[in-house]
Formats: structure tokens, sequence, C-alpha cells
């Protein structure tokens, strides 16, 4: 290792640039033909001893290399069920209450802000979609306890462009606050499929900390129990260095081997700022967990869900 980066070194350190990247090319092509040698050898020890072949070996990345997270609990842990039967979503997890979404936005909200969440009434079944209208999130909540929705979802936006989601659970929250990404309406995805009004399937994972199922549980209340399967649409949120990505599919069963998938979206991604006790409030609210990217960003390899 120290060789061949007093190798890269020397490279770097002369001026021809033609020189230099010719140089550089051909210390590419040596690394890749030394791994394929590694490789074919490893595949010979193989073959050799059958009974007792050598580990192999796992590649290192930052998900398996992550720094030690004493909240991290297991599927099944005891103390985290325990927990969860009183927590806000017990009621829905015990099938009492029947998921009612309120979708609204930022006030006086633009085209693809309205285009999106018109999109996330399409996904969310028993989902209802409202405008501002000048109202103040404050009034419109008790209003919406009401009349009988179980959340609300609230699509911020920046320079005419959906940038924000705040959910909260209803009646008595918690409140998740998200930043916004990578927005793409299913009419942008090419080869995109049509939604139905089956209920979908819904998947969420690798929410591995308390915070995690926190949040996990908190997505999960959006949709209704028993899945219609003959629409065959599936929900997916994946988190993966702390980044939430979204996805929706239809899939087949080609045959007893093989499923196609075909996306129709939207496609977006979610990063967690903010998991407040109670309904929205911005200014009194009693927060659980607010992300500090000074404090709290020292390693890529610390993830909090």
């Amino acid at each position: 290792m120290a060789t061949e980066k007093a190798r890269t070194a020397e490279i770097s350190e002369i001026k021809n640039k033609i020189k230099r990247n010719a140089l550089y090319k051909k210390e590419k092509i040596r690394k890749a033909k030394e791994k394929r040698q590694r490789k074919l050898k490893r595949k010979r020890e193989e073959t050799q001893d059958q009974e007792e072949p050598p580990p192999k070996q796992v590649p290192k990345t930052l998900e398996n290399t992550r720094v030690f997270d004493e909240t991290v609990v297991e599927v099944h842990d005891e103390e985290a069920l325990i927990d969860e039967e009183a927590d806000e979503f017990a009621a829905y997890f015990r099938r009492e209450v029947t998921p009612k979404v309120l979708i609204t936005s930022s006030d006086r909200s633009k085209v693809k802000t309205v285009q999106f969440m018109k999109e996330l009434q399409k996904i969310i079944p028993n989902s209802e979609v409202r405008l501002r209208k000048g109202l103040d999130l404050k009034k419109i909540i008790p209003q919406a306890k009401e009349k009988g929705f179980t959340a609300m979802v609230v699509v911020n936006e920046d320079r005419k462009l959906p940038n924000g989601i705040v959910i909260t659970h209803l009646p008595n929250g918690p409140t998740a606050h998200f930043k916004l990404t990578s927005v793409k309406l299913g009419k942008e995805i090419k080869n995109h499929g049509r939604t139905t009004n089956h209920r979908p399937e819904l998947i969420l994972n690798n929410f591995g900390t308390r915070l995690g199922r926190s949040v996990a549980r908190l997505l999960a209340s959006l949709f209704p129990h028993d899945p219609q399967f003959q629409g065959r649409q599936c929900v997916t949120f994946h988190n993966q260095r702390d980044f939430i990505f979204f996805r929706q599919h239809r899939y087949i069963f080609k045959n007893h081997k093989k499923t196609g998938l075909q996306e129709l979206g939207p496609r977006f991604t979610l990063k967690l700022r903010s998991l407040q006790r109670g309904t929205f409030d911005s200014k009194f609210g009693e927060y659980e967990w607010i992300h500090k990217r000074k404090e709290m960003d020292t390693s890529r390899k610390k993830f909090f869900l």
C-alpha cells in the first residue's frame, strides 16, 4: 500500500500533463490487472480445497463500518416493543384507527408543489388535498381533528419548488420535519406506469435505531392496513445513511423465477431535520431530536436512523 502511494505521489509530481495522464492510465490498468489476478488466485484456491474454502472477503462500506450507536435495537427487542405498545401510534397498529390524511402546503403554493401534492394523494389512500389559502397551521390542526383526520402532511416550497415536508400525527403528535430533495414526478420518469386506486403494499427498510423506528412508525401510520394485492403496487421507504429514498412500483411475476418491476413515481428523498413531541408548534414545541450539523456531522460513518 505504501509503495502504491509513493508511486502515485511520484506521478503527481510530473509537470507535463500529457505524460502524467498517460502514466495515471498505465497505473490504473496495472492495478486492475493485479485485482483480477488476486480474484483468479482465490478461485483456484477454492476449487483446490472444496471442503474448507477461504473466507469470502466483504468489502468495507460506510454502512458496515458505521460508528457504534447504543440506540440500535433488534427487530423484536422486548423493551422497544413494550414502549411502542403505549406510544402515539399504538392505536393505529392495533387497527383501531383507519388512516385519513390531509395534504396541504405552504401558502400560495406554485404549480410544481401542487402537482407533487396531487401525486402524494394518489400514493396515500384515503387522503385529501386542501390548499392553505392563508390559514395558519395552528388553526388548521383543530379543524382537521374535528373532521377525523389522523395525520396532516404539509409540503413546503422555496423558489417555486417543493423543498420540505412536515408530517403531523393527529390528534397528539409527534411531528417530523423532513428536507425534501430529488423530486421527480411520475410523468417525468421514463416508461412510468399509472397508479390505480388499490391500497399499496408498504415496505419500510433499514430503520434500525429507536429514532429510526419512530420515523418508520410515523410513515406507516399514513397508510391503511390490508393492502389489495391484486393491484400489485408497492410503496418503499428505504433508509440509507439517513437519507430516506421513496419509490413506488408495480410488480409482475413473469414465471416462478423472475419478477418484473415498473416504476410508477414519483421519486423523492427525505432527510430528517427534527422530531417534535405533540402537534406542530414552531415556537414552543418540545423536540425529541434536532439535526445539528456542526455538532452531529463529525463523521461520515455516524448515522441516526
